[in-house]
């Protein structure tokens, strides 16, 4: 296992980019609620403010799921690549013999 980790075989970055993704949902949501709070708290002309806010906080998400789906997409096509390549190494291999 530490000889894939250390020769990137194994790749650690799928694990972080759940992470981001999870970190991404609280920042558009945390953004969205301070932004409905802006609109509230504003004397006039606030309506659109908190439509905003409530749009950042069903939208955000959406768009940092999709995001995070087509960098892990781009991991999981290498990893394909890889079964692709291994399975064509092994038989050559095997018409040689």
């Amino acid at each position: 296992m530490i000889q894939k980790f250390l020769s990137f075989d194994k790749m650690i970055t799928p694990t972080i980019i759940k992470v981001v993704f999870w970190i991404g949902v609280a920042i558009t949501v945390i953004s969205g609620l301070g932004t409905m709070i802006a609109g509230f708290s504003s004397f006039y002309g606030g309506g659109f403010q908190v439509f905003t806010g409530l749009l950042m906080i069903i939208i955000g998400p959406l768009v940092v799921r999709i995001y995070c789906e087509l960098l892990i997409l781009m991991f999981k096509m290498y990893d394909a690549l890889q079964d692709i390549r291994e399975h064509i190494t092994a038989t050559k291999r095997d018409t040689i013999d």
